[in-house]
């Protein structure tokens, strides 16, 4: 109790060892559901879905205990939903790119986050960037999720004549898809902590009934991350390998970029609700917080997943009168425990987890609500940002459209400022950046 008092400051922070105990348990049950989602997203990039569920708890391990050790604030951590769909949907389908390769980009991402923290360069591009357009991408990504949710449910599928329609809701997999977003979307609306997980097993269970599930036996072990640990290909992410260069580059940053938003958006969140916040307005610890967010990517892809970052979800812990980093620490030792059932993930069907991403999705868009949408200079990026990320299939068009829209905006509205020449660099090279996409 001494070590934990002089490792957490528990009573100048209000707290005890039994509410911290309480808080992590409860941010650990609202996000459980990575272990399972992303090993499903990550898997359709044509990685081992046993390997990745192993990874994803290691890295939602070390990045929460990290976290916790490191910064003492109560923020866990795990592969961010949004950034694990652009690295599948985006990047290796749709470009192209080797899924090790996309890890190597990944691992750069992490590395560029750090020197931006080091160096106080973070500060300018936070700066530049409205407040609005975080927002928008927030939203922008829950509807990439839900639709990539609903593609997998068959409840949307191609149709030739409109692009999308209405998939056959009497096929196994819409039916159990359907009685999963039902389940979990009633347990939520009754505060139910687990709500996810226990959606997603239960789901699972009606998709084995409906022969839905197809197994490989003997492949249960905690050895089978040999298939992605260390197998990032670093050398091709900087393009010493020829070709995408410039993809690549993009791609680094978008990494980054999304990774910033989700970063100072979750960071806000959190910590004013548990009232960390300085008077001034600044957040404690930041750079430590931003260090260790870093340093968790970077093991992450070397472990095989995309992007970890600070999970919204800790607000539930906050909520449950976790204030130190305690609460991270407990977050961290249930994901290890975790691993010894992770591998079997593989075991649930596609039908279970597309409800989870399709009500995840649904939580993200609420960001929306913070938008000045009675203000065109606002309200037109943040739309062409929100409705491009899901139609386009990539989070990298959504941020060209909103930060190029918005420097127009605010400049034939006579609203630019001198401090907002970053931003004017940023839409500059995302105009260069449509152009070599068309040219190409």
């Amino acid at each position: 109790m001494n070590l934990l008092e002089r490792l957490f400051a528990l009573k100048a922070h209000g707290t005890t060892v039994r509410t911290e105990l309480l808080a992590g348990f409860t941010t650990f049950l609202t996000m459980i559901y990575i272990v399972v989602v992303n090993p499903t997203i990550m898997g359709d990039a044509g990685m081992p879905v046993a390997a990745v569920a192993i990874a994803t708890c290691l890295a939602a391990a070390f990045g929460s205990l990290a976290m916790g050790l490191f910064s003492n604030t109560p923020l866990a951590l795990a592969p961010g939903m949004g950034l694990n769909a652009y690295f599948t949907y985006t990047v290796v389908k749709g470009m192209g790119v080797p899924w090790e390769t996309a890890l190597g980009c990944v691992f750069l991402s992490g590395a560029a986050f750090l020197i931006l923290t080091l160096i106080g360069v973070r500060q300018l591009i936070v700066g530049a960037i409205p407040r609005s357009l975080f927002s928008a991408v927030a939203g922008g990504i829950g509807l990439f999720i839900a639709f990539i949710g609903l593609k997998d449910a068959s409840i949307i599928v191609a149709n030739p004549a409109t692009t999308v329609g209405l998939g056959d809701l009497t096929s196994p997999t819409a039916a159990v898809s359907l009685l999963g977003l039902l389940l979990i979307g009633v347990l939520l609306a009754r505060k139910v902590k687990a709500a996810m997980l226990i959606g997603i097993l239960v789901a699972a269970v009606a998709g084995w009934f409906a022969g839905l599930v197809h197994v490989s036996p003997g492949a249960y072990n905690l050895g089978a991350l040999s298939a992605t640990a260390f197998k990032l290909d670093i050398p091709a992410a900087f393009g010493l390998k020829g070709g995408l260069v410039l993809t690549l580059v993009e791609i680094v940053f978008v990494f980054l970029f999304v990774d910033l938003f989700d970063n100072v958006g979750t960071l806000v969140a959190v910590t004013t609700k548990a009232g960390l916040v300085n008077k001034d307005g600044t957040i404690p610890r930041l750079n430590r917080i931003l260090l260790t967010d870093s340093v968790a990517t970077m093991v992450g892809s070397m472990l095989g997943v995309s992007t970890v970052t600070s999970y919204v979800e800790s607000a539930a812990g906050v909520s449950a009168g976790g204030r130190t980093g305690l609460t991270s620490v407990v977050v961290g030792v249930l994901f290890l425990v975790t691993l010894v059932f992770a591998p079997l993930v593989q075991a649930i069907p596609t039908a279970a987890t597309a409800p989870a991403l399709i009500l995840v999705g649904a939580l993200m868009v609420g960001a929306v609500a913070e938008i000045e949408w009675g203000d065109p200079v606002i309200a037109i990026p943040a739309f062409l940002t929100i409705i491009t990320i899901p139609l386009s299939y990539s989070i990298a068009n959504g941020l060209a459209f909103g930060i190029t829209s918005y420097a127009v905006m605010i400049l034939v509205a006579g609203r630019a400022r001198p401090k907002d020449w970053l931003l004017f660099v940023l839409a500059a090279l995302f105009v260069l950046r449509f152009i070599y996409l068309a040219k190409g």
